[in-house]
């Protein structure tokens, strides 16, 4: 099988490609390098070096002719969509569309679309949530990521693109790039292995869901293996709320960091509170989260000190 990943530079879908070429796939990757590193970047997949707003994408799909397209590539962090709003929707939904419509001109059999479950939702009525939640995006970043779930239906509908949309929690572990807004875990124990002060930004007991990067993975090649799947939008999460409190101990007591917290005001657009139901992706594709979050986080501490 040919895939094309776009986003494969970046932590999550750089981890894909390793596995997909170690199943034996051939796989090309689109990233503009702009949160993504050039080191990551598994040798055996062949390597473009492109926005996914470029026109000239559609040249790299009349070159590679993939059989499926996993679209991780995105404008990912949510205050930057609060200040960038028009960036947000260019990339994230302009973007999306400009893949979507390569895809059915040179007929992938299907796509598979990362979106958002931490951000969607907006402030869950209950927990954990299911995709049967109602829509209510409290950021920029949320509503552009939905957006694009309307195009697949569409797309669906009137051309027979067949998608799965991958609603994803908090995800964690090696590779995640620990000096910008996203990435707690990361954040929290680069700084920890320095003995640098850690901000905490609100009260500390906001809750996330978490799941590693490895079990997110296995998610993807369901998705792209699984008939079950085919159009269907599909929460990957723990169905566990995990604080930044909690997060901050664990990794304290990992690093043996001797120092305490500095908390700062809470940021705008941010979810309060939210953890996801996986009880879908159990039943259509046999899916849930192996790696136990003490047990990530370890492994993700380990991987940073090694660095």
């Amino acid at each position: 099988m040919k895939v094309l990943v776009t986003g494969g530079a970046g932590f999550i879908a750089s981890h894909l490609v390793d596995r997909l070429i170690a199943d034996g796939h051939s796989v090309a990757v689109i990233d503009d390098l702009s949160t993504g590193f050039r080191g990551n970047i598994n040798p055996k997949a062949t390597f473009y070096e492109m926005d996914i707003r470029d026109k000239a994408i559609s040249e790299v799909f009349a070159k590679e002719r993939p059989d499926m397209v996993d679209h991780h590539a995105a404008q990912m962090a949510v205050i930057k969509s609060v200040s960038e709003p028009q960036f947000d929707a260019d990339v994230n939904i302009g973007g999306s569309l400009n893949i979507i419509l390569n895809c059915l001109k040179y007929k992938v059999k299907k796509l598979v679309y990362i979106s958002t479950g931490g951000a969607v939702y907006g402030e869950p009525q209950y927990l954990p949530v299911d995709e049967k939640h109602s829509i209510n995006p409290i950021s920029q970043y949320g509503i552009s990521k939905h957006t694009v779930e309307h195009y697949l239906f569409l797309y669906n509908l009137t051309d027979g693109l067949k998608y799965t949309a991958l609603r994803y929690p908090n995800v964690y572990g090696p590779r995640q790039y620990p000096f910008g807004e996203a990435g707690v875990t990361a954040i929290f124990s680069a700084k920890m292995l320095k003995g640098e002060t850690v901000t905490i930004f609100g009260d500390g007991e906001q809750l996330r869901d978490y799941v590693y990067v490895g079990d997110i993975v296995e998610a993807n090649i369901l998705a792209m293996t699984n008939p079950a799947s085919d159009n269907e939008i599909i929460n990957i999460g723990s169905a566990r709320g995990s604080s930044v409190n909690e997060i901050f101990r664990i990794i304290k007591e990992a690093t043996g960091f001797g120092g305490e917290p500095i908390y700062a005001p809470a940021r705008k657009g941010e979810v309060y509170k939210i953890y996801i139901s996986a009880a879908k992706a159990k039943k259509l594709v046999g899916w849930e989260p192996k790696v136990s979050f003490e047990e990530g986080l370890k492994r993700l501490v380990e991987y940073q000190r090694s660095k």
